[in-house]
């Protein structure tokens, strides 16, 4: 995964606002994003969400009340989301959340579309918080 390239804005501040569910990310160029925390879910850079190639992306579904638990930085490129559903391999790049940041509204239509179309659900449902066994 990439680090900041030399076109990318640096990040100047980050807040985790808990009651919204909203990660919050400021960078040097100005533009602020306000990510929901559901939307970093289902768009995690980990190979459990992406798959490892084309079209091999997994919706992930009844996301809608999940919150960011924890926040790691990774080295001075990236940071590591804890979700309070367990899932912990995303390695979010500041790269990565700008990118986010500029193609927010169109990312989200496309997941709402998918969610549409599968039938499948943003609501939580039985069991979906439970904390996954850590594999070893």
């Amino acid at each position: 995964m990439a680090g900041l390239d030399k076109t990318s804005p640096s990040p100047t501040e980050i807040k985790l606002h808990q009651k919204s569910r909203v990660l919050e990310i400021s960078f040097a160029d100005g533009k602020t994003f306000q990510f929901p925390c559901e939307f970093l879910r289902v768009y995690s850079p980990s190979a459990e969400v992406r798959g490892h190639g084309p079209g091999q992306e997994v919706l992930q579904v009844g996301k809608k009340n999940v919150e960011i638990s924890h926040i790691e930085p990774v080295g001075t490129y990236a940071v590591q989301l804890t979700f309070s559903d367990g899932h912990d391999t995303g390695i979010y790049s500041w790269d990565l959340f700008y990118d986010y940041g500029l193609h927010q509204e169109e990312m989200w239509r496309r997941y709402i579309k998918r969610m549409e179309e599968t039938g499948a659900s943003r609501e939580p449902f039985e069991g979906a918080f439970q904390q996954r066994p850590k594999s070893k």
